[in-house]
């Protein structure tokens, strides 16, 4: 039995996530954590939410509220809508949590030791109007890269370049719109990335076959301009974690933070630890360090890719720094961008589908089935009403649910609503499990290294193997004639929908559970054994058909949410 590590790049607590977010990181991950537990691996799959610097400052005022309490009614919120989406977390954390708390001032300690923090005075923006120093999140400007009006001080979201405050064009302050600031000395802690430069790109060398869009990222960082720089860790803020060097006092860092982006990665560790206190778990350390059997883990991290520098470089740099045995990352999935119908989701333009709307809509196992089978792998993807409303009538009415609803439907009516005796297999049948063990093993082999939109592809293949043959058999003419041989076929069919109930599992879990308790089973197996998983459901054995189990979208509600969803276009 392999173990698996898995995370999933920590959702930010402000406000409620779009669908691009969603299929950007937690939903293939998702995916990856259901095959591997149907496989009969050992997984620990773990999120959190990312409650620390300016996005929780910036949202908690503007909803009136303190940011603790913001920030814990949030974290309820996306719990739930998570569970509503089926995401199967071993544990769903908190990078406000005391456990983050303690090991992010644990490995700043740590790394003062090693000589990889240093302490920078530099000029920071300060905001007269606002009385107060603004970390580069309470800045926007205009990209000095691309021209996007809106970037950040950190970063451009538009061309995703790194950027500092003093770089904007035209900087304005968040909080209150002022443009009359002035740049102040103040004190920072600083990540000594630079020194780890060979390490970190060594390190990455040995990584094998990471995507291209992660390898290719990261490199750049390494290597374009002048190279990998060093990092800012701390920020003047009240809300995050206080910057200590293990238990001690930092002199002269007195009033100020961890840099979320020190702290939240880190999480995933603490996280762990969060899931053995909450008595979900017996031994984090076995997953997360290496002196305590977390040598033979598998650890797999998926993002968008925005998020790459950070998981490729800055991360690791805080892990490999420490010189402590911790466990890496091995694989890195990252994803391109999901826009929206032509454009890009906008919360303040109510442009686009966001996770909470989506689930008053449909039922998740739609959302999940379209979202996985267009996910941005390659390039970017986009999503459009006319592709969800095709892909949804052909892919899941037509060819899955069809399947289900005809084969249930016509044992009923010439057999009853058991598995029929019937002969032997024919020549057909034992072609049509040759074809599925084919199938199925070529879907296995995608899964098994993250390919999602190929996974999707092969199993909506498997599908079509059982609705082809039904056309050939066609046991409605073949009853006429020769009920012996049309009781077989049903029979298989029977377990064909079996079969598909537990191999599309990962993609819709709440459908795969309707196909098996309307088959009477919870034997949910994986077919390793194809001619064996075929003959699971015996002769005699009892079954009800189901409901719909994916209803067609109509062109009326197509129009509606169409419509309801456009937003406010310029």
């Amino acid at each position: 039995m392999a173990r698996h590590l898995i995370t999933s790049a920590i959702p930010y607590i402000n406000g409620i996530k779009h669908l691009g977010n969603l299929v950007g990181s937690q939903l293939p991950a998702d995916l990856f954590a259901r095959y591997q537990r149907a496989r009969g691996n050992e997984v620990l799959f773990l999120c959190a939410t990312d409650e620390h610097g300016t996005p929780a400052e910036l949202a908690a005022a503007k909803a009136g509220k303190p940011v603790a309490e913001y920030c814990a009614e949030m974290h309820e919120v996306q719990a739930k809508i998570a569970e509503g989406f089926r995401l199967s977390f071993d544990h769903f954390g908190r990078s406000s949590s005391p456990q983050n708390h303690k090991l992010t001032q644990h490995f700043a300690g740590v790394l003062a030791e090693r000589g990889l923090i240093r302490e920078v005075s530099e000029t920071q923006m300060y905001s007269p109007t606002d009385g107060r120093y603004l970390p580069d999140r309470y800045i926007e400007g205009t990209c000095p890269n691309c021209g996007f009006e809106d970037a950040r001080g950190d970063q451009c979201d538009n061309c995703t370049k790194q950027l500092d405050p003093v770089e904007l064009i035209n900087p304005r302050s968040v909080i209150s719109g002022a443009t009359d600031l002035e740049m102040r000395e103040t004190k920072h802690l600083y990540l000594c990335q630079s020194r780890m430069k060979d390490q970190l790109e060594q390190w990455i060398d040995t990584r094998e076959g990471w995507p291209v869009l992660t390898t290719s990222i990261a490199k750049k960082w390494l290597n374009d301009g002048d190279g990998l720089q060093d990092r800012g860790i701390t920020r003047d803020l009240d809300w995050g974690i206080p910057v200590r060097k293990g238990d001690e006092d930092w002199p002269g860092m007195e009033g100020k933070v961890f840099y979320v982006w020190f702290d939240a990665p880190i999480e995933y560790i603490a996280c762990a630890q969060e899931w053995v206190d909450a008595g979900k778990g017996d031994d984090w350390a076995r997953w997360w360090r290496t002196d305590k059997g977390a040598e033979d883990v598998t650890y797999t991290q998926f993002m968008g890719k925005d998020n790459v520098p950070f998981h490729t470089l800055s991360f690791p740099a805080t892990i490999l720094g420490s010189g402590e045995p911790w466990k890496l990352v091995d694989y890195i999935k990252s994803f391109n961008y999901l826009n929206y119908d032509g454009g890009q989701f906008s919360t303040s333009r109510g442009r686009g589908v966001f996770m909470d709307q989506a689930l008053e809509i449909l039922p998740a196992d739609y959302w999940r089935w379209w979202l996985l089978s267009h996910a941005p792998e390659s390039s970017d993807s986009e999503f459009t009403w006319e592709n969800f409303q095709s892909s949804v009538n052909k892919d899941l009415a037509d060819v899955l649910g069809n399947f289900a609803s005809r084969v249930t439907k016509f044992c009923r009516s010439k057999f009853g609503e058991v598995v029929p005796e019937g002969g032997a297999l024919g020549p057909r049948e034992e072609q049509l499990i040759a074809d599925l063990a084919a199938k199925i093993r070529e879907y296995e082999d995608h899964m098994a290294h993250a390919e999602v939109r190929k996974s999707a592809t092969a199993l909506r293949a498997a599908w079509v193997l059982g609705n082809e043959y039904l056309q050939e058999a066609a046991p409605w003419s073949t009853f006429k004639t020769d009920p012996e041989a049309a009781a077989a076929q049903i029979r298989l069919a029977l377990n064909v929908i079996r079969l598909y109930a537990v191999i599309s599992q990962p993609f819709i879990p709440d459908a795969s559970a309707q196909l098996l308790a309307a088959l009477n089973t919870v034997d949910d197996s994986w077919p390793d054994d194809v001619p064996a998983a075929l003959s699971t459901l015996p002769a005699g054995h009892a079954f009800t058909v189901p409901e719909v189990t994916f209803r067609k979208i109509t062109d009326d509600e197509r129009e509606e949410w169409q419509t309801r969803f456009a937003g406010k276009r310029d």
